[in-house]
C-alpha cells in the first residue's frame, strides 16, 4: 500500500509539473509568434516604405533632368540673344564698339576689407577676320565725397598702371585688378572706355560706355547664382 502510494504520489507530481511546463511552453510560444507576426509587420512597412522612396527618388531624378534640359535651352536662348543683340548693336549702335571690339561685361565686386572691390572687363573681337586688337582702357568711379559731387580715376584708387590695363588679343580678354576707394565716398556711375590707339594695323577708335554702380554689383551677383544652379545640376 505505501509502495502503490508513492507511485501515485510520484504520477500525480509528474503529471502537475508537466501541465506547468506544458502551459509554460504554449505561453512562450504564443510570445514568439507574436514577436514573429510583429517582425514580419515591420519588415513589410520598411519594404513600403523603401518602395516609396525609390518612386520618389525617380521622380526627382526626372524633375532634375527635365530642370537641366530646361537651363541648356535657355542658356542656348541667352547666347543666341546675345549673339543677336551683338549684330543689332553693331548695326543700330556703333559707338558701342569699335572696329569689332566690344565691352562684353563689366562686373565690380566687393571683398571683406572696407571699401575694397575687385572689377573684371570682357573684351571681345566680333569680326570674322580677326587681328590682334591692341590698346588700353580707361576706368573713371563717378560719385559723392563729403556730399560733394567726385569723379576718381582708376589709377588714382589702386596701384595699377597703363601697362596692367593693357590689351592685346585676337579673339577675348579679361581685364581683372582691385581698387579701394576713399572713406564718405559714395560711388554712383562707373565709366568705361577702351581705346585703339592708331598704329600700323588699326585705325584710332574709342568705345565709352557707362555703368550705374548698382548694375555692375548685379550683374556679377546674376553670374555668380547661374554657376551656382549649373554647378549643383552636374554633382
Amino acid at each position: 500500500m505505501l509502495l502503490l502510494f508513492i507511485m501515485s504520489l510520484c504520477l500525480y507530481v509528474g503529471y502537475r509539473t508537466g501541465n506547468f511546463y506544458h502551459a509554460y511552453q504554449a505561453d512562450t510560444i504564443s510570445k514568439q509568434e507574436n514577436r514573429l507576426e510583429k517582425l514580419y509587420q515591420e519588415h513589410a512597412d520598411s519594404v513600403r516604405r523603401v518602395h516609396t522612396l525609390e518612386v520618389e527618388l525617380e521622380v526627382e531624378r526626372l524633375a532634375n533632368q527635365q530642370i537641366q534640359s530646361a537651363l541648356k535651352g535657355v542658356e542656348v536662348d541667352y547666347f543666341q540673344a546675345k549673339k543677336e543683340l551683338g549684330f543689332y548693336e553693331k548695326v543700330m549702335a556703333p559707338e558701342k564698339q569699335a572696329d569689332g571690339l566690344v565691352v562684353d561685361s563689366f562686373t565690380v565686386s566687393p571683398t571683406e576689407s572696407a571699401n575694397h572691390f575687385r572689377f573684371q572687363v570682357v573684351l571681345v573681337q566680333q569680326k570674322v577676320k580677326k587681328r590682334f586688337a591692341k590698346g588700353y582702357i580707361q576706368l573713371e568711379i563717378v560719385g559723392s565725397l563729403d556730399e560733394k559731387p567726385s569723379k576718381l580715376s582708376l589709377e588714382k584708387v589702386s596701384g595699377l598702371t597703363k601697362k596692367d590695363l593693357s590689351f592685346s588679343f585676337q579673339y577675348f580678354q579679361i581685364i581683372k585688378g582691385e581698387f579701394t576707394l576713399p572713406d564718405k565716398f559714395t560711388p554712383e556711375l562707373v565709366s568705361l572706355a577702351a581705346v585703339l590707339p592708331k598704329g600700323k594695323w588699326q585705325k584710332f577708335h574709342r568705345i565709352d560706355q557707362d555703368y550705374e554702380w548698382t548694375q555692375a554689383i548685379n550683374e556679377l551677383n546674376a553670374t555668380a547664382k547661374l554657376n551656382i544652379v549649373e554647378s549643383s545640376i552636374l554633382d
